[in-house]
């Protein structure tokens, strides 16, 4: 949907004082900061470095959460120097108290020029559900999908994206590793022939608790936008701060 990135940022700031009054009223009732720095890349060296992952439970059934990657200069050794940034901001709002059903909208900003984009939608936490929860905890599984049914930007394409996001725990082998990733699919974007319709982008990160909240990771990586190495992995260290 074609929009001028200050129409977005207007939009968006509509949303932003929602937030910091549910933020005044309480502190938030949990959350985390998780750093994670990505010292050796396989395949891809212009790829994420260092990302940050920011969440908080707000009153009112409001949360929050954004991710923030920093990516290498092509060529240059890992960490030595950084040369772009993707970062999201996203608000959420439970529609009641017990529904596992969000109201989601997303500010999705990157390096570049005229790449900005807006998103609303509403998101399914599957394993709060109460008719699957029995089959989720079983298998030790958190998974939810997000359609992001509107997405405002400067395309003239009505884009559309199913974001999903899981997180799995092994506590029969050990209650220190885990799995958790996303997987991004996007629709009806206007993109050169050499990348696929519907692009993906996905991660899986595998976690090990070395000490305390300090983890050694391997995260394997997809990315369907680069015409080239699509693949790629990435192993360093997550440090989490939890409350």
């Amino acid at each position: 949907m074609k929009c001028s990135y200050s129409l977005a940022v207007i939009i968006f700031g509509l949303v932003l004082p929602v937030f910091s009054l549910a933020a005044e009223m309480k502190n938030t009732s949990g959350g985390f900061l998780d750093f994670n720095f990505y010292p050796y890349l396989a395949d891809v060296d212009s790829d994420n470095v260092f990302t940050l992952n920011i969440a908080a439970s707000l009153p009112n059934r409001f949360s929050y959460f954004s991710l923030t990657n920093i990516g290498n200069q092509p060529g240059d050794s890992e960490l030595s120097d950084t040369t772009t940034y993707y970062t999201e901001q996203n608000l959420r709002w439970r529609i009641t108290d017990t529904a596992p059903l969000d109201l989601t909208v997303q500010g999705n900003l990157r390096s570049g020029v005229d790449n900005d984009r807006l998103r609303f939608g509403v998101r399914w936490r599957l394993s709060d559900s109460i008719f699957l929860m029995p089959f989720f905890k079983a298998v030790h599984l958190s998974y939810s999908i997000n359609l992001h049914a509107l997405q405002i930007d400067d395309s003239e394409a009505d884009v559309w994206q199913l974001e999903h996001a899981f997180s799995l725990k092994f506590p029969r082998l050990s209650e220190r590793l885990y799995l958790a990733g996303f997987i991004d699919h996007t629709f009806n974007e206007d993109l050169p022939a050499t990348i696929p319709s519907n692009p993906v982008v996905a991660e899986a990160q595998l976690g090990l608790r070395l000490f305390e909240n300090f983890y050694a990771v391997a995260e394997y990586r997809l990315n369907e936008y680069r015409r080239s190495d699509v693949n790629n992995v990435a192993m360093g260290f997550e440090y989490k701060m939890k409350w």
